[in-house]
């Protein structure tokens, strides 16, 4: 387990729960603070640092705090003060394993971060492929040591908390849980017609894993392009590669050793097409010159292969920040609770040195 500080130490860090009462003459109605971030036109910890004296808010911005909450006759709750101490003001993020993806998430997790009172604490299980592992390390952390949970490619999402959960990719995709994933069957269309249209017609495909939302989505995509372009799909063309450089050795390898090869591989994630680039390698053939690669993920290794690998960005980075954001806002204002969706953020196709225009016979 490890911990991240990157605002304030955690015996201030609760002063951003406190509540503001409006007064109208008898009818008091306690709002929270989101409702007053919500009129100013900031962000929640902007409100707070503004009303808590702390520093990186500019003199402007307190003013228009000040402003909003004199303008509304609101004040500070001395019964929201006298109850700070409740929270912890601590998020956790619960992931299977920090490999490339969960790092790159984390990164954007932790920048999020710097813009709230809240602290991090990371959980790795090293549960990869192991179903309902969330039920088991969530009552962990949930309502005693967190305020509210980050699930990363959770396997269930019908989960016990007692503070809010937001789920980052989850295996089965969108549920009444607050979810955040990215364009996975766009951006799979997108890396597949890029192929097509570099005249490639015998494009594999390694999939990723079978049980996983955003792995079928993906493979969607591929087939969806392929009819687009009125291409037959050939299911000798299709190997699962499982996400993992170890697990995608022998499903390249068989697609690169078919009598008839493709001249054009999609894999369907980073880890998978550099396996692809290391396979082609030890069978003597030249990437691009004899075999066009397309990844998926844009993990900061992919533009350090040789050559760099063209690939979709998910920009996952993006899915830590969003996750934070929505995990923030409902700890700050309960009263959403139900009515946070499923977000998906956009991916776009990074074009490197790893493909090249087929020359026709």
């Amino acid at each position: 387990m490890t911990s991240t500080n990157p605002a304030t130490p955690s015996g201030n860090a609760a002063s951003n729960s406190a509540d503001i009462t409006a007064d109208h003459g008898r009818d008091h109605r306690r709002v929270t603070i989101g409702d007053v971030a919500e009129r100013a036109g900031v962000s929640i910890a902007t409100v707070s640092r503004a009303v808590n004296q702390k520093y990186g808010v500019s003199p402007k911005t307190v003013d228009k705090v000040r402003e909003v909450i004199d303008e509304l006759g609101y004040e500070s709750s001395l019964v929201a003060r006298s109850l700070r101490n409740t929270r912890t003001n601590v998020i956790g993020i619960l992931v299977p394993g920090i490999d490339p993806f969960g790092a790159e998430l984390l990164k954007g997790a932790a920048r999020a971060m710097q813009e709230t009172d809240f602290e991090l604490v990371v959980y790795a299980g090293g549960l990869h492929g192991e179903s309902g592992w969330e039920r088991r390390y969530l009552s962990r952390l949930s309502g005693t040591l967190t305020d509210g949970i980050i699930l990363v490619a959770p396997t269930v999402l019908e989960v016990d908390a007692t503070h809010p959960v937001v789920a980052v990719d989850p295996h089965l995709g969108a549920s009444t849980v607050p979810s955040v994933d990215s364009q996975n069957f766009e951006g799979a269309q997108a890396a597949t017609r890029h192929l097509l249209d570099l005249g490639h017609r015998r494009i594999g495909f390694l999939a990723g894993r079978s049980d996983l939302e955003s792995a079928r989505r993906r493979e969607a995509g591929y087939r969806s392009a392929l009819a687009d372009a009125g291409v037959s799909f050939d299911p000798t063309l299709i190997q699962a590669g499982g996400f993992t450089e170890e697990t995608s050795e022998v499903p390249a390898l068989t697609l690169l050793s078919l009598a008839d090869r493709p001249t054009a591989i999609f894999a369907a994630n980073d880890l998978s097409a550099i396996q692809v680039l290391r396979t082609a390698t030890q069978l003597g053939l030249s990437v691009p010159d004899d075999l066009s690669v397309v990844g998926f993920d844009n993990i900061p290794e992919s533009a350090m292969t040789d050559p760099p690998l063209t690939t979709v960005d998910q920009s996952i980075q993006s899915l830590g920040e969003e996750a934070v954001r929505i995990l923030v806002d409902l700890i700050e204002r309960p009263d959403r609770a139900g009515r946070v969706a499923h977000t998906t953020l956009p991916t776009s196709l990074v074009v490197r040195k790893s493909c090249r225009r087929l020359e026709q016979p």
